[in-house]
């Protein structure tokens, strides 16, 4: 692919800009088909959503307005006229629905100091709700300046709505202008010239946009959603920036080291080249993993994720080459003198890295068990993992406004702020024996202690649907809440609604769709832990034709998934070091985290590993004993190895500063996984198992013998008049 696009170079070129500008173009025009409710979640709340969907029944997006005073009761006649100002401001606005006064459905609180005016905001859907919001927070605003002593603040699921939209443009916008500027910086620290640091961001970005194209085109079959991009901006600009400074580096490295640019493009592609594509395979096989949880979200973040890596593959095996072959030398352009000269001057490993790498060589069971310790402690806190899906208050800063409001309401009506709600359908939803089953069931509910009123029934008689909400006891996501939803499924629907034949009854809700989020989850976490780690070590053995490496790699790479999980539960559980960025411990790490972590970071670090251990393996085959090959492989990737570290750290950081809790745990996880996989794994743990093993390193069975070889032919072929610089990779490899 390297030697075609290099004699072909205009064609690559132009090839991939016309690419890229017809993925764009023919995806805006298709348009996103965003994930519906019922494919988002599974269990029974994806069972209530698709009765609800089929019967054309929208939800109207469901608001209050709490009025507080500190001294005067509800029923005193300054605090009704309060109330009352408020229903008159909301309804003017013509964009409310159903009204409610607290007078009339007594949600008034125990003290007598707060009531909740509840109506609905008009609109199709949840986005035309959100649209519609905007004049009834002003009109509540209008009203809180005019009483200043009273508490009048609005809360629901439009107003919430409008800020996380809001929130999420703008934390995605800040993201996008963060990681570029960052990863350009350190590639210019990285290679000292202003043309190559350019070079793997324009391709990097290139890939998101053309990739972001054919998931829009093909979102028509596989739904995506807004996460999906976010992931997908995450992943595209690490790997891309990587893969292309992997293949940059070599191809100046060969160049310095007296190859022509013909063979050191060929050098580049048979060594770099095969790294970054099996690499790439890896990360796919790995992010596919995704698809066995079964839920729709998971399949549009990998294969999202899976299109940005293949562009991002293609493009540094193709147009990279026929970039590098147009410019030539001039890919040094825009030297900065001082950055320049201290990245020549580290071609052969760093002090540091040769510092940290002499010890390690010198004793390397003491530096295995020590790093392993280490990663271990580090990894503990992992055993005290809480995961489950994290609130509206969770998510945000407790200094949030929104989470203010939602705190009060709380404090004042406690109890689940999202009650449950029972969608039944029947044969029949208006026969006498279905009403005597449905008072039934809100009798019961609150006959358990474990449910409290009000109440409220929806009967659609043309739809033969019902909808009956009854609020839980606890916070929403607590054990008092899950031990309630878990009485109504399993005794009080059963015993009533559940009862009548040919009836479906499936309870759904906020606390509903955490729980049965959470068992999708824990029921597919084996299964996807197989698939990743099989193909992964499959990968690796057919890529490397030893059994070693293969289960060396899957243990190594299991490390430092298990230290970013406990660092997570570390900063986010318990909040150590949580407010070092801006956050507490909530708690609890958002379910989906984990396993979501785990597929990236087992794919992210296959391309350390495979790119270190290629150039060891390469050493090895032109002859070095495989501790003179191991210090070699170590020591002339170090730099490459700690620029692209650094770069995935930094872009990975970006999203650890956003408001979303969710965004801050992806981040620092997939951060710290990073900076410990590129530290103690490959410089220290890897050298020291790879020494330990000496020639096992190489161990293939007889009975594997039969595995394809795939890697690359290696005679030596030192240029003339240069002398012999073995390690230094000046050879011809013909693939």
């Amino acid at each position: 692919m390297g030697a075609w696009s290099a004699r072909h170079r205009k064609t690559a070129v132009f090839g991939w800009l016309l690419f890229v500008v017809l993925a764009a173009y023919l995806g805006g025009m298709h348009g996103s088909t965003k994930i519906t409710d019922s494919e988002q979640m599974p269990g029974q709340v994806a069972q209530a959503a698709r009765i609800l969907d089929d019967a054309g029944i929208k939800s109207p997006a469901g608001e209050v307005v709490l009025v507080q005073s500190r001294t005067l009761m509800a029923d005193d006649p300054s605090f009704k006229a309060v109330v009352e100002q408020v229903a008159t401001a909301v309804r003017a606005t013509g964009k409310a629905g159903e009204l409610h006064s607290p007078y009339e459905t007594g949600a008034i609180s125990a003290d007598k100091h707060s009531a909740l005016l509840q109506f609905t905001v008009i609109g199709e859907d949840d986005k035309a709700a959100v649209a519609n919001v905007p004049p009834i927070m002003d009109a509540v605003t209008g009203v809180q300046k005019q009483h200043p002593e009273l508490t009048v603040e609005e809360y629901g699921q439009a107003s919430s709505g409008k800020w996380f939209d809001e929130q999420f443009s703008s934390d995605f916008a800040r993201a996008e202008w963060t990681a570029v500027p960052l990863a350009l910086g350190i590639l210019l620290i990285a290679f000292g010239a202003l043309v190559a640091a350019v070079l793997p961001v324009v391709l990097a970005l290139t890939a998101f946009i053309a990739a972001s194209g054919l998931v829009a085109l093909s979102s028509g079959m596989l739904h995506t959603s807004g996460d999906a991009s976010s992931v997908m901006l995450l992943v595209g600009l690490a790997v891309g920036v990587d893969y292309c400074l992997f293949y940059l580096r070599r191809e100046r490295e060969e160049r310095a080291a007296g190859h022509d640019a013909e063979t050191a493009l060929r050098i580049a592609a048979a060594t770099s080249g095969r790294a970054v594509l099996v690499s790439g395979i890896t990360v796919v096989v790995a992010i596919g993993g995704m698809f066995l949880t079964g839920i729709a979200t998971f399949k549009a973040m990998s294969f999202a994720t899976i299109l940005v890596v293949i562009t991002a593959v293609l493009g540094s095996l193709t147009v990279l080459p026929a970039l590098l072959s147009m410019l030539g030398d001039r890919v040094e352009k825009g030297r900065v003198p001082f950055l320049h000269r201290l990245r020549r001057d580290t071609n052969e490993g760093s002090r540091f890295w040769n510092a940290v790498l002499t010890p390690v060589l010198r004793h390397p069971l003491a530096a295995a068990g020590l790093a392993t310790v280490a990663l271990l402690a580090i990894a503990s806190p992992t055993l005290t993992m809480h995961t489950a899906k994290l609130t509206f208050q969770q998510q945000l800063s407790k200094d949030n406004a929104l989470v203010a409001t939602s705190q009060r309401i709380q404090d004042a009506f406690p109890g689940s702020p999202s009650p449950a709600t029972v969608v039944i359908k029947a044969k029949d939803i208006s026969s006498p024996e279905m009403k005597q089953a449905l008072a039934d069931l809100q009798s019961k509910a609150l006959a358990t202690g474990r449910m409290h009123g009000p109440t409220s029934l929806t009967v659609h008689a043309e739809q033969n649907v019902a909808t009956v909400d009854i609020p839980l006891n606890g916070s929403g996501n607590d054990t008092t809440s899950a031990e309630a939803l878990k009485v109504l499924r399993e005794q009080v629907v059963p015993a009533t609604v559940g009862g009548i034949a040919g009836a479906e009854t499936p309870v759904t809700g906020s606390t509903a769709a955490s729980i049965d989020f959470n068992k999708q989850m824990s029921g597919s976490m084996l299964p996807v832990f197989g698939f990743v780690v099989g193909f992964a070590f499959l990968l690796m053995l057919c890529s490397f034709r030893s059994l070693s490496i293969a289960v060396t790699a899957v243990i190594l790479n299991l490390l430092s998934v298990g230290a970013a999980y406990g660092v997570l539960a570390l900063v986010f559980q318990h909040g150590i070091g949580a407010s070092l960025i801006g956050t507490e411990g909530v708690g609890a790490v958002e379910s989906w985290i984990p396993l979501f972590l785990f597929v990236i970071l087992f794919g992210l670090s296959m391309d350390y590993h495979v790119f270190v251990v290629s150039r060891i393996k390469e050493a090895h085959d032109r002859g070095l004993p495989t501790g003179a090959a191991v210090a070699h492989g170590i020591r002339t990737t170090a730099g490459v190895v700690t620029s692209a570290a650094v770069i995935m750290v930094g872009v990975f950081s970006v999203f650890g500063t956003l408001s979303m809790q969710t965004m801050k745990q992806m981040g620092v996880g997939l951060a710290a996984a990073v900076l410990i996989d590129a530290t103690v794994i490959r410089a220290v743990l890897l050298p020291a198992v790879m020494s330990l093993l000496g020639d096992r390193n190489w161990y293939l069975p007889r009975w594997l013998h039969w595995l394809p070889r795939i890697e690359g032919e290696a005679p030596a072929a030192a240029p003339a008049g240069t002398g012999t610089h073995r390690g230094r990779g000046d050879h011809e490899l013909i693939g």
